[in-house]
């Protein structure tokens, strides 16, 4: 059970709920944790912002960045990071 509830999707602004849609679509970022941030429409909007250039943008090939990501996660051990996908 998570401790900190996931927003209701129909209550955002329209920008917000494209965020949600995107990760749906996706799986990436994980919509769960997108639906967290979503509880502050700022957050959602910084961080997605960030994962599309970090994930979508640029001259690597996604699976390159995907073991870059890994990596780091398993290095610093943060098992939230190695979920992301």
């Amino acid at each position: 059970m998570p401790r900190i509830s996931y927003v209701d999707f129909d209550t955002l602004d329209p920008k917000s709920q494209d965020h949600l849609e995107y990760a749906r679509q996706r799986g990436t970022p994980r919509p769960e944790s997108q639906a967290v941030r979503a509880h502050v429409p700022a957050v959602l909007d910084t961080f997605t912002a960030t994962w599309r250039t970090a994930f979508d943008d640029g001259v690597l090939d996604n699976a390159i960045k995907e073991l870059c990501r890994l990596y780091v996660s398993r290095t610093v051990e943060c098992e939230y990071c190695g979920a992301q996908r």
